[in-house]
């Protein structure tokens, strides 16, 4: 992670929460949403997270996996994603790079990640970091059809190891990336009713 393009290094952090409040600018049907994205939080180690953020969203699989794998278009609709692109693969698969942006205690951050991805379709989308700004990063997007009565739909797991340099406090990120996760679920799910509603009207 940087700031800007210089370490954090020399950067003092005391508090554990951050200066943004996305929820609060969310409109009330999105953030009654937001709170059905169930969260939970495991510690694999002193400095190692893993973060798992759940929802259900009343479209099919393949047309999550669709928004899911349209790599270059997430930043159009993911907050704090500022660019998401397929780069050269050694091997042929699928390379992406990506770089977020937000704003914590009054300083602007950016971190970049070079992720390989696997997809495994329609079930799962794998991804391990081979360049960037953490000392590990990984995790998967799981999707499961449900059915209950008329209701249809699939169940969206997101799932982030996360191991952090030791220039980044635990608290923070962790607190960050639990809402991260949260409003990325939601902005999916937005993304995937857009998308179906337009299909619709054509």
């Amino acid at each position: 992670m940087t700031k800007q393009q210089n370490t954090t290094e020399n950067l003092d952090f005391e508090s554990p929460s951050d200066d943004t409040d996305l929820e609060g600018n969310l409109p009330t049907d999105a953030v009654a949403l937001a709170a059905k994205v169930e969260i939970q939080i495991k510690k694999i180690a002193e400095r190692q997270r893993q973060i798992s953020a759940k929802l259900h969203i009343p479209q099919p699989v393949e047309q999550i996996w669709k928004v899911l794998t349209d790599y270059e278009a997430l930043p159009d609709f993911i907050p704090n994603l500022t660019k998401s692109r397929l780069i050269a693969h050694p091997n042929g698969g699928i390379r992406l790079e990506q770089i977020g942006s937000q704003r914590l205690l009054n300083i602007n951050f950016c971190a970049r990640v070079v992720l390989d991805m696997e997809e495994h379709f329609p079930k799962e989308i794998n991804f391990q970091m081979v360049e960037g700004d953490f000392k590990g990063f990984s995790g998967s997007w799981c999707l499961e059809p449900y059915s209950l009565g008329e209701s249809t739909g699939t169940n969206l797991c997101y799932t982030i190891q996360i191991w952090p340099k030791r220039t980044m406090p635990v608290a923070i990120i962790e607190n960050r990336l639990s809402k991260d996760l949260r409003l990325n679920l939601l902005a999916i799910h937005q993304r995937v009713e857009h998308l179906a509603s337009k299909k619709a009207d054509v």
